[in-house]
């Protein structure tokens, strides 16, 4: 596929990925807090009509009354709106997004052959059976053990075990940045599968019973409850392992699996202290906001340990010349950046063309690491620092 095509495709399913993302992730948050912050009805009316819990609320000039109905109201409602396209939608544009960049060019973005070395198909099967394994593993663990008393902490331990496990191994056999990646998109997988496998045949179940005139089984709801409540969790996991590609200090970090671990363990307590506040809120207790201020010190803990080590001061150093830069650049950069193979709209085969592009040079190689792709062609640190010496000092061609 033509270069050029392939970054509108990229584009425009990276658009629409975080259009129907926003929209999921919206109204999966808005659910969890309105679940959160209902209170039982004091009304006869509303309590004769099964209602369980409401909230009044102002939003955009206007009041809202939501109502919840335990297990289902006496009816069905004529206008009924599902939620599940949101789900569908980002987990289709997601893949077709992952299929354009990370499948269909495995060679550049899915393989290192310094972690793993595989051919492409090998690791595109391997790619997609973490997107399988871990949802049948995970789907094994909520229905064997989320029914039991004490259920759910014992789900969420194995469960972050099973994630931290995944995240090692995506990370002992595939490329950093695709590592992160496709842990985030193998937990996504599960959140959409847990919609389409348990959350709406669930809620299809119960208006069948309601319509066949049979009593409602609450075990749809409650397993639906449980899917959903993980899937929150999962949420800001999810969202930091797919921004990680654009921050190649996280994937290229030495212990990449074990930030990622920690990275996404910060944004799970902090979504649990969000959680946990709307039900405070309610109660009227104590907001708990330790959560989230262990998971803030996670992360500086975090970026105190991957940052880079202070070089050393030099009395005098000596100024870099073209040629020093030329010679880095024609050795590791210009193989995919040059007149017959031009990535990301940038050339560095003439000297003209290496001080046009100083500037990106000086950003993806120096300060990000982003590049070469993968380390491809083993740039060295001290090859790094003389190009940012070089840009640092005015980016000279003489």
């Amino acid at each position: 596929m033509d270069a050029y095509v392939l970054d509108w495709v990229n584009l425009l399913l990276r658009w629409a990925h975080v259009i129907v993302a926003i929209a999921w992730i919206g109204s999966s948050f808005y659910f969890v807090f309105l679940d959160n912050s209902l209170t039982k009805p004091e009304a006869p009316d509303l309590k004769a009509k099964g209602v369980d819990g409401e909230l009044w609320a102002v939003h955009g000039g206007g009041f809202y009354h939501p109502q919840k109905y335990m297990v289902a109201p006496k009816q069905i409602p004529a206008n009924l709106h599902w939620f599940y396209w949101e789900s569908y939608s980002t987990w289709l544009t997601g893949f077709a997004l992952f299929t354009v960049l990370y499948l269909y060019q495995a060679s550049t973005f899915l393989i290192d052959k310094s972690v793993h070395a595989w051919t492409p198909a090998g690791a595109i099967a391997a790619a997609l059976g973490f997107l399988v394994v871990f949802w049948i593993a995970y789907d094994l663990i909520c229905r064997t053990l989320g029914q039991r008393e004490g259920g759910d902490r014992l789900v969420g331990a194995l469960v972050a075990v099973l994630v931290v496990f995944a995240s090692w191994l995506a990370c002992q056999l595939f490329a950093g940045r695709a590592a992160f990646l496709l842990v985030g998109a193998m937990m996504a997988t599960s959140m959409s599968a847990n919609v389409f496998f348990w959350i709406i045949p669930g809620q299809r179940t119960v208006m069948a019973q309601m319509k066949a005139g049979q009593p409602v089984d609450p075990v749809h709801g409650q397993r639906a409850k449980q899917r959903s409540v993980h899937n929150t969790y999962f949420t800001l996991p999810v969202l930091i392992a797919m921004l990680s590609n654009h921050y190649g200090f996280l994937y290229g970090a030495q212990h990449n699996w074990l930030v990622l671990a920690l990275i996404m363990l910060a944004g799970a307590l902090i979504r649990h202290s969000f959680v946990a506040r709307h039900k405070a809120l309610v109660a009227g207790k104590r907001v708990p906001w330790e959560h989230a201020i262990v998971g803030t010190l996670v992360i500086v803990g975090l970026a105190a340990w991957i940052a880079p080590a202070p070089q050393p001061a030099q009395a005098k150093a000596e100024p870099v010349s073209f040629a020093q830069v030329q010679k880095v650049v024609a050795e590791r950069c210009a193989m995919c950046h040059n007149e017959q193979v031009v990535n990301k709209n940038v050339q560095l085969h003439t000297p003209e063309l290496i001080a046009k592009n100083a500037q990106a040079l000086y950003q993806q190689a120096v300060v990000l690491k982003t590049m070469p792709m993968n380390n491809a062609t083993q740039i060295t640190d001290a090859e790094r620092t003389l190009l940012g010496r070089w840009f640092e000092a005015g980016a000279a061609t003489n």
